[in-house]
């Protein structure tokens, strides 16, 4: 009899958690992840998109900024920074578009997500494609490494990291705004 009572107890208890959990759960994965058609998003860069008034970074990766430049083996430039933005366009195209985003927003207040076009992970093809670098991050290493030794997209010729790029532009916006 003692058992059965703990038995019963043990299914109601188990029957309110679920009812509890599950709408819970689905509650989350609403506000985590959600599913588009690729038209909704907007490459904004190569490791950037938009959804709306949504801003997402692509988390583990660095691409060139839109303005950036790149140096092919013959020392021909070439603006890498556009074609890291046309490859990841591209990727969207025609896609169902679906981002897991971490619970924390970066520094500048952005969704930090992988994203999926259709089956492809837009942060593995961005940094396999040789259009954006690993960034604070091992995840992509392997693919980087193949991108690398493959001479694929900036590592076919000379580039400057992103994070310095960027860091050097701002250091000339406050040069010139001292002068």
């Amino acid at each position: 009899m003692i058992e059965q009572k703990k038995f019963m107890q043990y299914n109601v208890r188990m029957m309110i958690k679920r009812r509890i959990l599950l709408p819970v759960t689905l509650i989350l994965c609403t506000l985590c992840c959600f599913f588009a058609k690729a038209t909704d998003y907007k490459a904004v860069d190569g490791d950037s998109l938009v959804f709306g008034e949504r801003r997402i970074r692509l988390d583990g990766i660095d691409a060139p900024e839109f303005v950036q430049q790149c140096y092919t083996e013959n020392k021909v430039e070439y603006p890498c920074g556009k074609e890291s933005w046309h490859y990841l366009a591209e990727l969207l195209e025609d896609s169902v578009v679906q981002c897991d985003c971490l619970p924390d927003k970066d520094k500048y207040g952005r969704d930090v997500c992988e994203c999926y076009a259709d089956e492809i992970l837009l942060n593995k093809a961005m940094v396999s494609g040789g259009y954006a670098m690993t960034y604070r991050s091992d995840k992509y290493f392997e693919d980087e490494q193949s991108a690398k030794l493959g001479k694929r997209g900036i590592w076919r010729g000379k580039f400057m990291r992103p994070a310095l790029f960027r860091a050097l532009e701002r250091l000339q916006k406050r040069t010139a705004a001292n002068k």
